[in-house]
């Protein structure tokens, strides 16, 4: 039997959300052509935040890689519902991380893997993908980690 996205999440125990709608003048996702872009999103655990502050101050490495991981656990939901079927994803594109830091912290990148090791996980080799991971000063509702993904469509 062949592994799917849908059963992947079901033996890492992860059922996915209903996704969020926006909270401002946006979609939630565009698809144009192949491409499915998705809009940032935050660290949502059952509608609410799974952590907040920053990273260097209140927020360690290790929250915020599950900070990470809720984010893509959001992005995944989104993609599901635009597509239909997760096994039209033949590609996990780029992801790009925003990480609410003090001005000393340069770990961006460990924190970033806890969406891009559940990318992997959930799809695979198609789910290896370039990254951006930038630290800004703040996010919306003092959220630590924000990610938006790109996603090739068949």
């Amino acid at each position: 039997m062949m592994s799917t996205p849908e059963s992947r999440l079901a033996e890492l125990g992860i059922e996915l959300p209903t996704p969020a709608a926006p909270v401002a003048n946006y979609v939630a996702c565009v698809q144009t052509g192949s491409l499915l872009v998705v809009s940032g999103q935050l660290p949502l655990k059952d509608g609410k935040l799974f952590a907040t502050g920053k990273l260097g101050d209140a927020v360690s490495v290790e929250t915020a890689v599950e900070a990470a991981r809720y984010c893509m656990i959001n992005i995944i939901a989104q993609v599901r519902a635009a597509v239909g079927d997760l096994s039209r994803v033949k590609r996990v594109v780029r992801l790009g991380g925003f990480i609410a830091c003090t001005p000393d912290f340069t770990a961006h990148a460990a924190a970033m893997n806890g969406a891009s090791d559940l990318a992997v996980a959930v799809f695979g080799d198609a789910g290896r993908h370039a990254r951006s991971t930038v630290g800004v000063p703040s996010l919306p509702l003092n959220a630590p980690i924000e990610v938006e993904g790109l996603f090739e469509i068949g």
